[in-house]
Parts: C-alpha cells; sequence; structure tokens
C-alpha cells in the first residue's frame, strides 16, 4: 500500500464540457481552427474547471477531462487496434454484445501487438493541471482490465496467446504513464472501471458462463493487474473508480449489488481508494465495502451525475451513517456517482453541476470537519 491523503470531498474526473469547447472542438474537426487555436480553448476550459472544483471546496481537482472527447481517452493513443464490428468477447452488457461504441462506431478490437504511438502521449496535458493549482490534483485514466472491452476471441489472438497476455502489455505501458506522472508531480492516479460495474449484472454474468469464462479467476487477475499499475510509485494514491455505466442521456447499464465482487474483486484490490457508485438502489446495500482490505478508504458516490435533481444534505449524511455501520466513518469519503461528461455532458447546466459539488464539500465538512 502507498500513502493515503485523507481526503473526504472528492471528484471522479470529467466536468460539463462548456458549448465553446465543443464548438471548438467541432471546428478543429473539420479544419476550420487549428490544433494550437483548439488548445488555447481547451486551456481556458481547463482553467474554469479548476476555479470550480476550488471554489466548491473540492479537496482535489482534475482538469475536468477538458481536452479528451471521452472518458476513456487510452486506446486511441496505442497502435495495435483497429475498428471490427462483431461480437464482443468481454462486452459492458449481455445485450449489448453485438453493439457498436456509444458514438455508434465499431469498437477498438486488438489485432496486433501494441504499441505507444509517438505522438501525444497519455498524460501530456497533466503539467497544465499542475501548474495552475495549489490543491492535491488527480490524474484519471481507463483501468488496464477495461481493456478487455478492445478483446475479440477469434480476432485478436492472431496478435497475442490470451487476453491477459494482452493485459499485461497494456499494464506495463500504464505503469510507464503513472511514472511520469509521478515525476511531473501528481499524487494520485485513479484508473476507472466500468468493467467491474457491468460484472455485478446478473444478464451479463450469465453471458459470461455461457461463453466459458471463468468471472471469479478473472476478476481476481484483474485486480491484481490493476494495483500493479501503481508498482514503485511510493509517493502516489492509487485509486480504483468501479463504475456502474454512465452513458449518454444519463442512462445505466447494469443493475445488481457490490456483493457478488466482494470475493473476487475487494480481496485482491491493493490500491489506496476504492471509489463506488451508490447513488441508486441498483448497487444494493453497503455490506460489500467491509471487504475492501482495512486502511483502504473508500468513497460513496451518493449525488447522481445522471440528473439533475439535486440530493439533500440531511439523506446523504444518513446514508454515510449507514455506511458507518460497515466500514469505520474515518475510512469513508464523499463524491459524486462518476463524472459529469463521460461520453457527452449529463443532463443538466451548469449551476446544478455546481450545487452538486457544493453540496459534496459541504456535507464533507458537515461530517469530517
Amino acid at each position: 500500500m502507498r500513502r493515503t491523503r485523507k481526503l473526504r470531498a472528492e471528484t471522479i474526473g470529467s466536468l460539463l464540457q462548456p458549448e465553446y469547447l465543443l464548438s471548438a472542438r467541432s471546428s478543429a474537426l473539420s479544419g476550420a481552427i487549428s490544433a494550437e487555436e483548439l488548445g488555447a480553448v481547451e486551456d481556458r476550459a481547463v482553467l474554469e474547471a479548476i476555479a470550480l472544483q476550488e471554489g466548491a471546496g473540492l479537496d482535489i481537482v482534475t482538469d475536468g477531462e477538458m481536452r479528451r472527447p471521452t472518458w476513456h481517452d487510452t486506446s486511441r493513443h496505442l497502435l495495435g487496434f483497429e475498428p471490427r464490428a462483431g461480437e464482443r468477447s468481454y462486452p459492458s452488457t449481455a445485450k449489448g454484445a453485438n453493439a457498436p461504441g456509444p458514438d455508434g462506431r465499431p469498437i477498438l478490437t486488438v489485432v496486433d501487438r501494441i504499441a505507444p504511438k509517438p505522438e501525444h502521449p497519455v498524460g501530456e496535458e497533466y503539467p497544465y493541471l499542475r501548474s495552475h493549482t495549489t490543491k492535491p490534483t488527480k490524474y484519471t485514466m481507463a483501468a488496464p482490465s477495461y481493456h478487455r472491452r478492445n478483446w475479440v476471441d477469434h480476432i485478436s489472438t492472431g496478435a497475442y496467446d490470451s487476453c491477459e497476455e494482452f493485459l499485461q502489455d497494456v499494464r506495463d505501458w500504464m505503469n510507464e504513464i503513472a511514472r511520469r506522472l509521478a515525476a511531473q508531480g501528481c499524487e494520485y492516479i485513479q484508473l476507472d472501471a466500468p468493467n467491474y460495474g457491468s460484472l455485478c449484472d446478473p444478464e451479463t454474468r450469465q453471458f459470461h458462463a455461457d461463453h466459458g469464462h471463468d468471472l471469479e479467476r478473472q476478476i481476481a487477475f484483474d485486480a491484481a493487474l490493476d494495483s500493479s499499475v501503481f508498482d514503485g510509485l511510493d509517493d502516489v494514491t492509487g485509486a480504483v473508480h468501479v463504475c456502474r455505466g454512465n452513458l449518454p442521456g444519463g442512462a445505466w447499464h447494469s443493475s445488481g449489488g457490490y456483493g457478488v465482487l466482494a470475493d473476487s474483486l475487494f480481496a485482491n484490490l491493493d490500491v489506496d481508494v476504492v471509489l463506488l457508485e451508490y447513488d441508486s438502489g441498483r448497487a444494493g446495500d453497503f455490506s460489500p465495502i467491509g471487504a475492501i482490505a482495512p486502511g483502504t478508504s473508500v468513497v460513496l458516490g451518493l449525488l447522481t451525475t445522471k440528473d439533475a435533481t439535486l440530493e439533500t444534505g440531511n439523506d446523504i449524511v444518513a446514508r454515510i451513517s449507514e455506511a458507518a455501520k460497515v466500514r469505520p466513518l474515518e475510512e469513508l469519503a464523499i463524491s459524486t456517482q462518476c463524472g459529469f461528461a463521460s461520453f457527452t455532458n449529463a443532463p443538466m447546466n451548469g449551476e446544478q453541476q455546481r450545487a452538486k459539488l457544493d453540496l459534496v464539500a459541504t456535507t464533507a465538512r458537515r461530517i469530517w470537519g
């Protein structure tokens, strides 16, 4: 385990992307403005994101993921992938096994040994955030295990003997990224892993059983793999966010409590922080958080980013009190359930987003001081 900062008011990563930024990104794609002009617009959006989080009183800030067209900004930085249609071997849902990605295009598939593209390496945007805030900073990226989404058994075995071999290559690459971020002053790295949240769903679990996948072995392997991204990084807080899906329009993709992950995932994660989504009854009760290793901070995502309705402080305090019956209050923290712009902007405006962030911070101060 690495050091764990006592952060109580957390942020997940993405914030609403302003219309001027979306317009500039579209103009850059069409060639109407240059990459340098787009970069200047992104700088403005990042500065506004920092000011928003600092003003709300959060304990840590991100750049709002303002330079990303989507949250999982990793695969597009690798060689060895091509878009391919057809059934996925590790889909986000059983019903979506043959569906394209959220943008309507075929999902990138492993077709060759991976290698990082030399241009625009992952993490190159981090120093701008570090140089424009005095608060602790967080960098987010898709977990190595999430890249199972890119694996198709009858295609990808031409490049690797197994999905696990491929994932180990992804892990090695991401460990290099994490080391570079740490050298640049990054204190906190969060791995986003909706692949685990998918495996709470009974229908998705049945899909894997029907395809001969040993889920308990798979999840235990993935948990150890993700944890090893932080090997050798004693000065970095390592975190895993177990996402339950944050699709366009506030949609979700997974039901079922975290209890099915307690033995395989929670018992095998060796990280400083685990962030869980508890904004809906679909996530079940708090009993599974007792299986997370003692000393690990557990961040409860109690405020939804799927709609604009603002939760009440008393309700949030009551839920944290309920969780404290399972896990010491000293090991708990609070956040929104997910980011505000995973694929597209959440169905709310800037004032409503600010109200959610304000409530995270004020509730944290109310409980922990």
